[in-house]
């Protein structure tokens, strides 16, 4: 998942806002995925921090911006 500066700022909003995520959350998110080159949606699901149904959410939301 390839996001601008200005995209990544609505994608942390949305996560915060609608998801509820922490900064911490998704900091920890971030680092593994720059780390793992690994996808961020799949990366919070992974570890436990959004479960099925709001990973259908980030999928839908993210597809809604492009």
């Amino acid at each position: 998942m390839m996001l601008t500066p200005h995209s990544d700022t609505k994608f942390i909003n949305f996560l915060q806002k609608e998801l509820l995520l922490t900064s911490c959350d998704i900091a920890v998110a971030m680092r593994k995925s720059r780390l793992d080159k690994g996808p961020l949606p799949m990366l919070l699901w992974q570890y436990g921090l959004v479960d099925i149904e709001q990973l259908d959410k980030i999928f839908d939301w993210l597809e809604s911006q492009n």
